[in-house]
């Protein structure tokens, strides 16, 4: 019996030093395409995007290891690029648009136009607020809209036609341009029923990458490893880094084996101890 519980405690030992003593393998990359910080470039293939950020990031790590329930960091990065999109929008026939910080009503003629008009809105109560001699609201009449105009304390009537200037009057071809919210934008299109513009915006676009996210760059995948809370490794061999991956899963599987041998290697001792201090029943 005492030959078996000491086997058993050999085993339980070597298990359990090769447990304590054994390095888990790490991912990491030799020769990365890319190591960079925050600030430098990652450029592939006339795609250029600049490293933005690199931060650590708490995360709830509600059922995470150990069951805490406590934050977990992780480490994330951000890159960006500036992209040049089309954007277009439409303007209806008898719509009000603005331009220019003025507003406009669209104006189409004709079955098969080529053009349309911008027509001013005229802004009518700032032009009566200027004005001391006019009452600062219309007045309706059956035969019209008048502007009560008061001269050495005679009060008059002036249809508003006469009273308001014309509003000014702006039109555009298909091929034409116009300055809109900071852009040159192009006529497109004009139908019966609306007129179409175009232009060039640039938008920023962003890439989170956490680690080990495969991010895609001119058409290449890249693997991401930070070795440090500043500095992010990309590279293309996915290969390899697949191949650590299973390294790691290995180690994991053997390592949880000996675990086991040990556990059962004690439970097996203390059962043998146990049986041996068993009274006889001859």
């Amino acid at each position: 019996m005492a030959v078996y519980v000491a086997l058993f405690v050999l085993i339980a030992g070597g298990a359990g030093v090769l447990t304590a003593t054994a390095d888990s393998p790490e991912i990491g990359f030799d020769d990365p395409d890319f190591e960079v910080s925050q600030g430098d470039l990652v450029e592939v293939d006339g795609q250029e995007y600049v490293v933005a950020e690199i931060a650590e990031v708490e995360e709830s790590g509600g059922g995470g290891h150990g069951g805490g329930g406590g934050a977990e960091t992780s480490i994330v990065a951000t890159i960006e690029r500036n992209v040049t999109v089309e954007q277009s929008e439409t303007w209806s026939n008898g719509s009000t648009v603005t331009v220019g910080e003025r507003e406009w009503n669209v104006e189409i003629t004709g079955e098969n136009p080529t053009e349309f008009t911008l027509v001013e809105v005229l802004d009518q109560q700032a032009i009566l607020g200027d004005d001391p001699r006019a009452d600062n609201e219309t007045v309706q009449r059956d035969n019209g809209t008048y502007v009560v105009v008061t001269e050495d304390g005679e009060s008059t009537l002036v249809p508003a036609e006469e009273y308001f200037p014309a509003p000014e009057e702006r039109s555009y071809a298909v091929g034409d341009t116009l300055e809109y919210t900071g852009y040159t934008a192009t006529v497109d299109n004009v139908t019966a029923e609306q007129a179409v513009l175009v232009w060039e915006a640039t938008q920023t676009e962003s890439i989170e990458i956490e680690e080990e996210a495969i991010v895609t760059i001119g058409g290449t995948d890249f693997v991401a490893h930070f070795p440090d809370a500043s500095t992010m490794q990309l590279s293309s061999d996915l290969e390899g880094y697949e191949a650590q991956v299973a390294q790691i899963d290995q180690f994991h599987q053997y390592n949880s084996g000996l675990t086991r041998v040990l556990v059962l290697a004690l439970l097996s001792s203390l059962l043998l101890l146990g049986a041996a201090f068993i009274p006889s029943r001859y």
